[in-house]
């Protein structure tokens, strides 16, 4: 295996004209203990029509990178270094009211709790067609309570229910309403951010499904945020594995999971049943991850790992290239 310098040369990317470009990202919150980096030095790269899956445990800093290609985190959060290029425009770089036109048309995002999102004085076709109308000024009305109609049928809601207000749709519907307005202006980039949280697992699989076949027809990128290991597996072109804030192993969906090579991708794998090969007992992961705002040193995962060695715990491990498109930070 060949070692990699430190950085997002350790991360691979299938050309220079990528959707979306992550390159160092750092991300951090000031908290009442102190500065929390919860995002460090994260570089990933995403075409048009593929998906890429961030999988790992809460707190890992997945969302926080789907809130900052958004343009959305809190107040007592900021982007510390790095840039996020989409369509080659750095969004870090650009004023509030250029990414206001971008946010939502170019890319959307389905929140974790999307089912809390939607206004609850307002009818769910109305606010989907307020959506779809504040990106499409000149479009006239009956063409956008056609989108709306269709966006219902897409996400399996009946056309009888769009004049309803939320609090007359079950968890389920709300969260796929969202989902429906997420996809209301064709965005070139959708963050999935758990989004079938509230779905049982019939309409789960109908509505990934579905995702599936319109990014296909519309050539849309999408990253999955998820810690459902059998979500992303099913769906993902790519995988990275994130653990206290650092994507740890990244590559193509085959290689992450035939081929883990991080000790916590096989750690988070051997925790997770399957339904097919040999039948093994479940292995939790002991312990627990590390407060981010200490100042750490050597491989995170070091205290939780059955390998590891004063090597890993004195020194920052560096990417490690296992194919061409497949790297794991680790000693190896």
């Amino acid at each position: 295996m060949k070692s990699l310098t430190r950085g997002s040369e350790g991360i691979p990317r299938p050309d220079d004209m990528a959707l979306l470009d992550v390159k160092k990202l750092n991300v951090g919150y000031q908290t009442k203990k102190g500065f929390l980096k919860a995002v460090d030095d994260v570089s990933f790269s995403l075409d048009s029509g593929r998906s890429l899956g961030l999988v790992g445990e809460s707190g890992c800093g997945k969302t926080t990178i789907g809130k900052a290609i958004m343009g959305l985190l809190p107040p007592n959060a900021s982007v510390t270094g790095g840039n996020i290029f989409f369509q080659e425009k750095d969004l870090n770089a650009i004023p509030e009211n250029e990414f206001r036109s971008i946010r939502w048309s170019k890319i959307a995002m389905i929140f974790q709790a999307a089912m809390n999102a939607l206004n609850p004085v307002h009818k769910v076709g109305a606010q989907i067609g307020e959506a779809i109308k504040a990106h499409n000024s000149e479009m006239p009305a009956k063409e956008v309570s056609k989108n709306v109609e269709e966006l219902f049928d897409l996400v399996g809601i009946p056309a009888e229910r769009i004049n309803d207000y939320p609090h007359q749709y079950s968890g389920g519907m709300k969260q796929r309403a969202v989902i429906a307005m997420a996809l209301s202006c064709r965005p070139n980039l959708i963050i999935a951010d758990e989004p079938t949280t509230a779905l049982d697992v019939i309409v789960q699989d109908q509505i990934l499904g579905e995702i599936k076949k319109l990014q296909d027809g519309f050539h849309i990128g999408i990253i999955y945020i998820s810690h459902d290991i059998s979500v992303v597996a099913d769906i993902c072109h790519n995988i990275a594995v994130m653990y206290a804030g650092q994507i740890i192993e990244i590559g193509r969906r085959e290689e992450v999971f035939d081929n883990p090579v991080h000790p916590y991708t096989k750690a988070l794998l051997a925790s997770f049943p399957t339904l097919t090969g040999e039948k093994l007992r479940l292995e939790p992961i002991p312990g627990e991850a590390p407060n981010l705002v200490c100042v750490l040193k050597g491989c995170r995962f070091c205290d939780r790992c059955t390998t590891a060695t004063d090597k890993c715990r004195n020194e920052p491990p560096p990417w490690v290239e296992i194919t061409r498109t497949h790297k794991a930070l680790c000693f190896g």
